[in-house]
Formats: C-alpha cells, structure tokens, sequence
C-alpha cells in the first residue's frame, strides 16, 4: 500500500493527514485506507482510523482534495468540521458509495474530550449513509442538512439540531413533490415548542421550475 499514499495539510488547524489507500488508477482510488492524523505541533501520530472502501478522486496535480462537500459532483475523502458544534473539531472519512443512488458515504467521528480522541457516532454516520451524500453543516445557526430524493420529481431537505447529551432533533423539513408531472407540491414543515408546523402550497410545474 506504500506506493499510494497522501499527505493532506492544508484540511485542518491541528492535524496533518497522511493517507494510505490500496487501489489507484488514473485519475480514482479506492480499497482499503488508512488514515493517519498527525498532530501538526508534535509532529507524531495521533490516532489511526481505517475505511473499508477510502474512494476518492485525484485533481490534475494527482492530489486528493480537503473539505469539499459538493450535491451530485466533488466530496473529499476527509472532511474536518464541528459537526456537533460543541467547538472542537471532528472528521469524516469517506467509506465507499453506499449513500442514496449510489453516492459517497462516510464515517463520522466526534472528538471526545474526555478520552481525548475521535470516537464513532452512529447517528451521524447514519445521515451520511442514509441521504444524498455528505450531510452540510449551519455553524451560524447549528444546523445539519441533509438532501434525498426519490427519482426526478420527488425532494426534501432536512435540518436537525444537536441536543447536548441527547443527540439529533429534526426541526426543519422542506419537500418538494412533482410526481403528478402537472404541478408541484411544496411543503415546509417547522419544529416550534416541540410542535410541528405544516404549511403546503402547489404551484405549475414551468411556472416553478423557469429559472
């Protein structure tokens, strides 16, 4: 595997990554990874984590990118963000193509505090698996959103907050419905005092869709 290594430096204010994945070829790679996150003032390895299936794409210099989370086209192999906004930062580590229509999927992983290290989150990793790709994240507002579809005409978006010691709430959804072909159903649903809010609108389908 030495053959096909990376380092990444530029996707972290604390860590270095170097990658370690089995399979490159052209412009692809893919297989088993491993990823090895290196404290950028010590200089030694902090933790190792492992990914069945590290997918990636290498740009015209033959690198991986960083931090990229684009619907439908680029999602990097590690993504270091807050997801929990608990103001430490976490990573996300790509997993194969095991999201919706066959999309990329990741490993979420919460920095613990107490046992100081990065630490698997079901529920997280969960919405990178079960929607359209990587989830994004609303430092502004704490939110998590996440994308689906089903076919052309059916989409939603959805937003969650994060509970401290709870866990994921879904506050906001927002669902666009154009299976009929004439029109479009447009929802909002909001979470307002633990109560949900629903309002509906329908609109013709040219009329929605113009721009």
């Amino acid at each position: 595997m030495a053959q096909n290594q990376f380092e990444i430096r530029d996707g972290s204010k604390q860590f270095d990554a170097r990658i370690t994945v089995q399979n490159c070829e052209g412009d692809t790679c893919s297989g088993e990874g491993v990823v090895e996150l290196i404290n950028k003032k010590s200089k030694k390895v902090f933790q190792t984590l492992r990914s069945d299936d590290l997918y990636f794409y290498l740009n015209k210099n033959q690198k991986p990118s960083v931090n990229v989370i684009q619907l439908y086209n680029e999602q990097s192999p590690l993504i270091f963000d807050d997801f929990n906004f608990d103001g430490t930062e976490d990573i996300a580590v790509r997993n194969g193509n095991q999201s919706g229509y066959g999309g990329p999927s990741y490993d979420i992983y919460v920095y613990n505090s107490t046992r100081k290290q990065f630490v698997p989150s079901e529920e997280l990793t969960a919405l990178a698996y079960e929607n359209l790709g990587m989830f994004q994240t609303d430092h502004k507002r704490k939110r998590i959103i996440t994308f689906a579809k089903d076919g052309c005409c059916w989409h939603i978006t959805t937003e969650y907050a994060v509970i401290p010691k709870k866990g994921l709430q879904k506050v906001y959804e927002f669902k666009e419905d154009a299976m009929d072909g004439e029109y479009v159903t447009v929802t909002t649903r909001n979470l307002i005092n633990n109560k949900w809010t629903s309002r509906s609108k329908k609109y013709k389908i040219k009329d929605y869709y113009k721009d």
